[in-house]
């Protein structure tokens, strides 16, 4: 055996060559990760019933959300667990870095994912779900995942984009694995993780949420099934009448996003230091959950009560707005989690309240509430965490039936088109957005931020002083030696530029300082400005050239906005073949 083989470094290297030269390889360490991420969401969900259990005395088969009745004293679990959050947030404080989830390191960093990351998220989406706040685990599960694909391939060295796909493929799996659909796990990865579906990407994260569901079933683990059958009589009009509740659904995900946003802003406004927030927001939610135990931990438990369950419309809407205002103060005071099985779970009560609503009319034709619940369902979890296909393969893999799937899917488009119309953000997305990031999908931005002014400029430009006399300048630079000249002053200051061809062309007298012709004094760019910035910049000024300054106005380089445009097609043109894994 070759010894260099036997080196860490030698085998990381010899490994990171197969993986990118072959795709198989490639596809085998997907099922890896898969397994991995099978495995994960297996621990991770036993141990939040296990929590839950030990907290509520909840039996084998129950659900917390699922109960009838919860003692007061039971209750208490939740500022309990909002108190442990405080204790990990004190623990954490001297990094106020936030932890980058699955959607930021694809679009902004490569699929890096630090470890501390992955455990501080998992960690704390785990407390929260298992001291029965309401918040769902799958956030948890997509961490998990993706986290361990990514220490994976950030050990093997892997490519950015081959980095990207394996760390979709393992947030998906892990989702797959959670709700036993491969199919919504693979569609997961694609839409909310990676943010395209392309062929290079295809093998990889199927093979890997295939593993993952297989895992996961070996290890026992009880999947979120979503038992319900669809009444089987759809008519044309139904598209009609599922579609305008795919618009409703659309506008309630927007304004459940906004009073999210709303609510964490008012809370960090108030005086409540940061660690005793989920401590009072555990308290608010004990009257909640005295009102209605369906509007503690994800919902799995009241989505098996309520779906065709003939519940009164006050019923339905009751345990609507408690379930909302529950996931609004849980997250709003600084419970960790996500909506994604809320979102399910108030799409199926909107399902079956605008059913309902429908049937209260004279004459008309009744809705199937079973169907309604299903088309509600994936139409505000459209909303809300985004991918159409995802939550239309949920359905059919829950369903088995395609005549439903179809009508699904039309509602999700719905959903899908307005909310980007009118909105333009998932629940992941707009909580980036609030800190300041740009990015709408996970698709991949992250190399625009390296390409900086200081990395791209070209340094040791043409400088001379102001003060130059225009017969010096036509002597020092010469026709076709450069096209513009920077002026810099006596103590190195960028004070403007000078077209070579506008000094030459004038025919005022030779004594005349060159300053009289600058032109952008005020116009310049920063070192660290990225490439979508500066030809943002070139375009206000409508400048061909600009000079790149220090914070002290230090010249520091140049640069052309041809070769600025020139580098970005080349760079997006790499980006696709590595998208699209061509050579």
């Amino acid at each position: 055996m070759n010894d260099r083989l036997l080196r860490p470094r030698g085998f990381v290297s010899a490994a990171r060559r197969l993986f990118r030269a072959s795709e198989a390889s490639f596809i085998l360490l997907a099922v890896g990760v898969g397994i991995a991420a099978g495995l994960l969401a297996a621990v991770l969900g036993a141990a939040a019933h296990l929590l839950q259990s030990t907290l509520y005395g909840l039996q084998v088969a129950d659900r917390l959300s699922g109960l009838a009745s919860i003692s007061p004293i039971r209750l208490l679990a939740l500022p309990f667990g909002g108190l442990v959050l405080g204790v990990i947030l004190v623990l954490v404080r001297n990094n106020k870095r936030t932890a980058i989830d699955v959607v930021e390191a694809n679009a902004l960093h490569g699929g890096r994912i630090p470890f501390r990351d992955t455990a501080l998220v998992s960690g704390q989406t785990l407390v929260s779900n298992g001291c029965g706040a309401s918040v769902g685990l799958e956030a948890a599960y997509a961490q998990a995942g993706g986290g361990i694909a990514s220490l994976v391939g950030q050990w093997l060295n892997l490519r950015r984009n081959d980095l990207r796909v394996l760390v979709g493929a393992g947030s998906g799996a892990a989702i797959g694995a959670a709700f036993g659909a491969p199919l919504t796990g693979a569609f997961y990865a694609f839409e909310i993780v990676i943010g395209a579906y392309t062929p290079a990407s295809i093998a990889p994260v199927v093979a890997a949420t295939l593993a993952a569901v297989v895992t996961a079933r070996t290890l026992g683990a009880t999947p979120y099934l979503i038992a319900a059958t669809s009444s089987q009589n759809l008519a044309t009009v139904d598209y009609l009448l599922y579609a305008v509740l795919g618009l409703i659904a659309a506008v309630i995900g927007i304004a459940l996003m906004r009073l999210v946003s709303f609510a964490e802003a008012a809370v960090r406004r108030t005086m409540l230091p940061e660690w005793a927030r989920p401590v009072v927001g555990g308290l608010i939610l004990i009257p909640i959950a005295m009102g209605s135990p369906h509007a503690l931990s994800a919902g799995h438990g009241a989505l098996h009560l309520t779906i065709g369950s003939e519940l009164a419309l006050s019923a339905l809407a009751l345990i609507f707005v408690l379930k909302c205002l529950a996931s609004i103060v849980s997250l709003g005071f600084g419970f960790r989690g996500g909506l994604f099985f809320a979102s399910l779970f108030l799409g199926s009560l909107l399902g079956q309240i605008l059913a309902g609503l429908w049937m209260l009319i004279p004459g008309v034709v009744p809705l199937s509430m079973v169907d309604a619940a299903l088309v509600g369902m994936a139409a505000l979890a459209v909303a809300v965490v985004g991918g159409p296909m995802t939550m239309s393969l949920l359905v059919l893999e829950a369903t088995h039936d395609f005549g439903i799937t179809a009508v699904v899917l039309t509602a999700a488009l719905c959903s899908s088109a307005l909310v980007r119309e009118r909105f333009g953000y998932s629940f992941s997305t707009w909580r980036l957005h609030l800190r300041g990031e740009v990015i709408r999908s996970a698709r991949d931005i992250g190399w625009m931020r390296l390409l900086t002014a200081r990395k791209m400029m070209r340094a040791a430009p043409a400088t001379a002083l102001p003060t130059l006399p225009m017969a010096a300048f036509r002597q020092q630079f010469p026709l076709g030696s450069t096209s513009r000249v920077l002026l810099q002053d006596a103590v190195g200051h960028y004070a403007g530029l000078v077209p070579t061809a506008a000094v030459f062309a004038d025919t005022g007298e030779g004594e005349r300082a060159i300053a009289d012709l600058s032109i952008l004094k005020g116009v310049t760019l920063s070192p660290d400005l990225s490439i979508g910035s500066i030809m943002e910049r070139f375009d206000e000024s409508g400048a061909d050239d600009l000079a790149v300054v220090d914070a002290e106005g230090r010249i520091l380089g140049m640069l052309t906005e041809k070769y600025v445009r020139k580098r970005y097609a080349d760079e997006i043109d790499r980006s696709q073949r590595d998208l699209y894994g061509e050579d």
